[in-house]
């Protein structure tokens, strides 16, 4: 497969939509205008956005009394966003608009979407909805019918059948109703993919006996079929998006559509329905880390992305626009679009903080669209995020469910050491293999017998596998040039040593004999703690050398032209639970027996990212992002100052002489010199981010 064609997924649909209002002048007679609307953005092609959601409710009393033209224009001449997405029906089932098809709260005052249509269509701003889809409280209280039904028999009170009439009697009619009269550009589904859970209803257990001759269902993960089970609720989620997507996109050909974080890390598949673009709103306080993941994942599924961050943290706390212009750069620099979200007041007034902050990250990502929108990775490192471990770990059907942890700790690892890495299911990497030097497996303990089969030819044609854990190892025992010794053992005091310094990592550690296999890294079992045990090789008492125990922690083996090392205890997850330097290092140490001479390095500190990327324009790029002082968990959720990152100097492998090199923003020429195929750039601090042009 072609990466480049892979990564113009769907690519004459938006020209064919743009065409559509120019066809209809023509048809009408005339290029004259009956409005004097200016032209907009499809969703899909937009760079920058804002979001706004209240979710309208039964006890709402003022919704859209403070909607006004003036505080909508203010907002959008400040921000110059290229599309809003405004509330429609929230997860409580009421609509902000008055619906004739389903339930309107009793609170409106004013039609906020009539207003909000009038003035996107004056400036030229696309208009989406964001729209609660399987989520629907008001449904399932006015027609229990419609409920999912949980393992004790329970109807649930907010999530409705996707086996149920819902879609057909509610969600179709609506959104039909408020696409014709309001003319809406896009729909932004919510409370669809990760709101779907098990369902145990009449409709949902005849379909099950209909697929799989079975009469019972299973109601625990001990049960036989479960995972069958799981993934008859995914297949059926992704025919019900498709059924009502296909319906819109049949009555309303120039709507996009997206179904909140459905085909991300969550739903690690193949995009199979007929979806416009992907997004997803990351956590609001381990916002940076989760956008490192998502970036990094959404930017290779082949569909036009975006993140959406919260303007907020829980309970409606501003973020200041520092904060969020590090969030952004995930996005940006990985040639995703991004957008903020905001609630208004409950009466629909838009604050001038949040206009003026909004407004201060659409200059920070503005001053970089050019260069970054749309850009493609340059191959160095791929990441594997499993979906054949993911979706049977997960007993959620498309959340995380605590699956991402070993994924996040390898990632940070390997960003922190100044990697350039992407991150990718087995459906999209197998066919790329040979694209990158390095594939690194955070100890997903389910593959394929055919992806496996696919990596070992990777490596015989020349590539390395890094596998980090006991239980993808094991995968590849027979490769790997080591016996297993016995099963993995729980290990409470476990040493290990790199050349930064020695620390504790407890778990599951897999005893091994090398046979063809060479010993890189060593394990080290002593009495009391970790920092009472003596590793020296010599001047060591044998009385106290009698009590430590040495084992291989780690193994490089050739195989074919290429190489496969594994470590064998959690390393991935002890660095997402400390991120202790001295164990970045070990897997640094590591990670240099396979791929000594990436394409980019730089000097800095490990708050220093590299994202290797090459723009639309053809021109290799390396983006260099600052994470420092980013909000790291319950006790730091906010930041407003983040320290330029002085002395970063870059190095790219280049086989020609540059033309020039220049830096983002501001298109400055940089100082650099060029010799022997190596092209040495001194970069200015790096404030929040920027990027060297080749």
């Amino acid at each position: 497969m072609n990466r480049t064609a892979n990564l113009e997924w769907r690519a004459l649909k938006p020209l064919a939509l743009l065409l559509l209002p120019i066809a209809a002048i023509c048809l009408a007679g005339g290029a004259k205008s009956p409005t004097a609307e200016k032209p907009r953005l499809l969703r899909s092609q937009g760079y920058f956005g804002l979001h706004f959601d209240l979710h309208p409710n039964k006890n709402d009393t003022v919704l859209g009394a403070d909607v006004s033209e003036e505080n909508i224009r203010r907002l959008l001449e400040r921000v110059r966003p290229d599309f809003i997405q405004y509330d429609c029906k929230g997860h409580a089932g009421y609509t902000g608009y008055p619906t004739k098809v389903g339930w309107p709260s009793p609170g409106i005052v004013k039609d906020s979407l009539a207003v909000w249509r009038k003035v996107t269509r004056e400036m030229g701003v696309a208009l989406g909805i964001h729209y609660s889809g399987v989520w629907d409280s008001a449904a399932v209280a006015n027609h229990p019918e419609w409920a999912r039904i949980d393992a004790s028999g329970k109807p649930d009170s907010r999530a409705t059948s996707t086996f149920g009439p819902y879609v057909d009697k509610l969600l179709i009619p609506q959104l039909r109703e408020v696409f014709t009269k309001y003319d809406i550009d896009f729909i932004w589904a919510d409370g669809e993919c990760w709101a779907t859970q098990l369902d145990y209803s009449p409709a949902a257990l005849a379909q099950w006996k209909k697929e799989t001759g079975l009469t019972t269902a299973p109601r625990k993960r001990s049960d036989p079929h479960w995972l069958e089970w799981k993934n008859f609720h995914r297949r059926q989620f992704e025919k019900y998006l498709g059924h009502w997507v296909d319906a819109i996109h049949e009555s309303h050909p120039r709507v996009e559509i997206a179904s909140n974080w459905m085909y991300s890390t969550f739903a690690p598949k193949p995009v199979e329905r007929n979806v416009d673009y992907i997004s997803g709103d990351y956590s609001p306080t381990r916002s940076v880390d989760r956008a490192r993941s998502e970036a990094r994942y959404m930017s290779n599924v082949g569909a036009p992305w975006d993140l959406l961050a919260w303007g907020f943290d829980r309970p409606s706390t501003y973020k200041p626009a520092i904060h969020l212009m590090q969030e952004a750069v995930e996005a940006i620099a990985h040639g995703g679009a991004f957008s903020i979200y905001y609630n208004p007041t409950r009466s629909g007034y838009v604050s001038d903080l949040i206009v003026n902050t909004a407004g201060q990250v659409a200059d920070f990502c503005r001053a970089r669209q050019k260069i970054s929108f749309r850009n493609v990775s340059v191959p160095q490192i791929v990441l594997l995020n499993s979906a054949e471990t993911h979706l049977d770990r997960s007993d959620a059907l498309f959340q995380s469910g605590g699956t991402l942890s070993e994924l996040d700790g390898a990632l940070h690892a390997l960003l922190e050491l100044r990697y350039s890495v992407d991150v990718m299911s087995e459906w999209n990497l197998q066919p790329l293999l040979r694209e990158f030097p390095l594939v690194v497996i955070p100890d997903s303990y389910k593959l394929s017998a055919d992806f496996c089969q696919a990596l070992l030819e990777y490596v015989e044609r020349g590539g390395n596998l890094l596998l980090l854990g006991e239980k993808c190892a094991r995968l590849f025992e027979p490769a790997l040039g080591v016996v297993l010794d016995g099963k993995p053992t729980q290990t409470t005091a476990v040493v290990l040593a790199s050349s930064g310094g020695m620390f504790d990592v407890e778990g599951l550690w897999q005893d091994v004999t090398p046979t063809k296999a060479k010993p890189i890294a060593f394990r080290y079992v002593g009495p009391g703690k970790m920092s009472m045990v003596d590793i020296r090789e010599r001047g060591i008492s044998p009385q106290y050398k009698r009590l430590i125990e040495k084992k291989v922690a780690a193994t490089l083996v050739n195989h074919g032209k290429g190489k496969i090392a594994a470590v064998y205890g959690p390393v991935a997850l002890a660095y997402f639970n400390s991120h202790h330097p001295y164990l970045r290092q070990f897997v640094g140490d590591v990670v240099k027996q396979l791929f000594p001479k990436p394409m980019v390095e730089a000097d800095g500190p490990s708050c220093l990212e590299i994202a290797l990327r090459r723009a639309r324009s053809g021109q290799l790029t390396v983006h260099l992002l600052n994470l420092a002082n980013m909000p790291v968990g319950e006790q730091r959720k906010f930041t407003d100052s983040i320290p330029p990152l002085s002395g970063v100097t870059v190095r790219v492998r280049l086989p020609n002489k540059p033309k020039s090199v220049v830096w983002v923003p501001g298109n400055k020429r940089l100082a650099w010199k060029w010799s022997k195929g190596i092209l040495t750039v001194p970069v200015p601090a790096v404030d929040i981010h920027g990027v060297v042009v080749v």
